[in-house]
């Protein structure tokens, strides 16, 4: 959840960021040692951009779709592309800048690969993300050699019976998980003053575009991680915020589906109203593709049943650079006016989208506009307690917290490792709340919902017969502040986040050199709609450029 409320780098030049875990380090000590060969030692060359043959291979930058059709030509492998993203995490997240997003990584990744390029071989082509190397969330259950632990010392050795749907999904499709990414400890619900991409177990994630500001919470890891070129494609999970915020603060695209969509079992929660996961990646089209592998009916998920009924599934057929022409798009003006540059940008976004054939009203905002962000609250508080309480009660039997209040205790005891800058004081305020038969949680919920979604979203789309609404994603990142916490100054995730509607973030532009994103939202179970509305818009400007990992803004720039 976004709350409204290591070590030293330099900076990279685009050559060198480029090149970066391709040529040097674990890639040339292999290639110069043979154990490579030669055939490993062209594909590091041609992923570094040389030529090789009768083209290029572009490794900064790469897409599915490139990827796929290397693979499909033979000119690059599933095992050396996954070698080759493990190497640049090597040289880029834990050395060279650190970037720290990358809390672990898959021991079995390789030798994944591997099969799935056997697979290949034979003929077997499991889709269109087969062998296809993907980072996911921390919180996000694997059975296999990899933590989930949603960032706490607490939960480390606390292995999952089994994979999360979503995790089930991943494999299916041909997915090689190279590992798990860092995040705002319990997805940023432990204290009021906390760090976003902070954990116990993984550190403090810096931004990639500026070493010294916060990726923003807490899919934090996913969204730097992504942006640096250090997976193909990445997942995320939201409450209010945690997909779009890294998104935006990260300049990459994320989707936060409706709530649903995307199976929530086997996921580390906080609230069931509200949660899910989705899609973090450098294009609309690869997001529209990992959205397609995530969506599914999950018979331990029930709320995947009206999704399955409802929505699409191949969200690719979605990509029209031409969508804009005829849509009606409304201005949600009220999230606007918490930064004079981030306004001008969404004056140039507005612009663009009428360019384009939209038609824009400008003002349309939620009649409950800031009139349910209290009982939003009182809803993640109940929830949090009940919900994290049966999560971890399924986990198998070890030496760990089995409820809330044998977790606040943990931290208590180990408060040097898991409270050296903030507390835990979200938790001790969930602990101290009813079950979900209280009075005081169904009301918060009821109004929540109601505010949000009739007297919120869908009056205002009803109202003015709009296919999306528009709004700053949020502003660009701030100075990480492990003293003070967090310094969110606006965005626009919580009516989508409260009403459980479609929420699709993409690059808007630079402020400084930090990126600034604007959100598509809507009705539920329009991702379809929002997809094509975002791409159109993502053909159009064409704002993502690849970060720089500089030590700190060029507030020259």
């Amino acid at each position: 959840m976004a709350r409204k409320v290591r070590r030293g780098g330099r900076a990279f030049g685009r050559r060198e960021f480029v090149g970066a875990g391709l040529t040097g380090g674990l890639g040339a000590a292999l290639a110069g040692s043979g154990l490579l060969g030669a055939a490993a030692a062209r594909t590091l060359a041609s992923l570094a951009g040389e030529p090789q043959g009768g083209g290029r291979f572009d490794w900064e930058e790469l897409t599915v779709r490139d990827a796929r059709a290397a693979m499909e030509a033979g000119r690059v492998t599933a095992r050396r592309l996954t070698e080759m993203y493990l190497e640049r995490v090597e040289r880029i997240d834990r050395r060279g800048p650190a970037l720290n997003s990358v809390i672990e990584t898959n021991p079995d990744a390789v030798s994944i690969a591997e099969s799935l390029d056997r697979e290949r071989r034979a003929g077997r082509v499991r889709g269109p993300l087969h062998g296809v190397p993907v980072l996911i969330k921390d919180n996000i259950d694997t059975a296999d050699r990899m933590e989930t632990t949603a960032g706490s010392l607490a939960l480390v050795g606390a292995r999952p019976r089994r994979d999360a749907y979503i995790v089930e999904r991943l494999r299916a499709a041909g997915c090689v998980i190279v590992g798990k990414t860092n995040l705002s400890e319990w997805a940023n619900f432990r204290s009021t003053h906390s760090s976003s991409g902070w954990s116990g177990r993984g550190g403090q994630t810096r931004n990639p575009y500026a070493l010294d500001r916060n990726p923003c919470g807490s899919s934090s890891g996913s969204g730097a991680a992504v942006s640096a070129n250090l997976a193909l494609v990445g997942v995320g999970t939201e409450t209010d915020g945690s997909i779009v915020c890294p998104s935006g603060a990260c300049g990459i695209v994320g989707i936060k589906p409706t709530l649903g969509l995307v199976s929530r079992s086997g996921i580390i929660p906080i609230a069931h109203s509200q949660d899910t996961a989705g899609p973090m990646a450098r294009t609309v089209a690869d997001a529209a593709a990992l959205l397609g592998v995530l969506v599914g009916l999950d018979p331990r998920d029930a709320v995947t049943r009206e999704a399955a009924r409802l929505a699409r599934t191949d969200f690719t057929q979605s990509l029209d650079p031409g969508a804009l022409r005829g849509a009606r798009v409304g201005v949600a003006r009220k999230f606007f006016g918490f930064n004079d540059r981030v306004d001008k940008l969404m004056a140039d976004a507005i612009d663009l989208l009428k360019r384009e054939g939209a038609t824009v009203i400008d003002p349309a905002d939620l009649p409950s506009h800031g009139k349910f962000d209290a009982a939003e609250f009182e809803v993640l508080l109940y929830e949090f307690k009940a919900d994290l309480n049966k999560h971890l009660a399924g986990l198998p039997q070890g030496d760990h917290p089995r409820t809330l209040k044998q977790l606040i205790e943990f931290n208590e005891r180990n408060r040097e490792r898991e409270m050296p800058y903030f507390g835990q004081e979200l938790f001790i305020r969930a602990e101290a709340k009813g079950p979900l038969t209280d009075a005081a949680y169904l009301k918060a919920l009821r109004s929540s919902k109601a505010l949000s979604k009739a007297q919120g979203i869908d009056a205002v789309m009803t109202k003015h017969n709009l296919d999306a609404l528009v709004a700053p994603t949020g502003g660009p990142a701030w100075t990480t502040d492990l003293v003070n916490g967090d310094h969110f100054t606006g965005g626009s995730s919580t009516p989508a986040a409260v009403a459980g509607y479609p929420n699709v973030q993409v690059p808007a532009g630079y402020v400084y050199g930090l990126p600034v994103g604007i959100s598509f939202f809507g009705r539920a179970f329009t991702e379809a709609k929002l997809i094509r509305l975002a791409y159109a818009y993502e053909q159009a400007a064409r704002h993502r450029q690849p970060p720089r990992l500089l030590p700190r803004a060029d507030l020259k720039d």
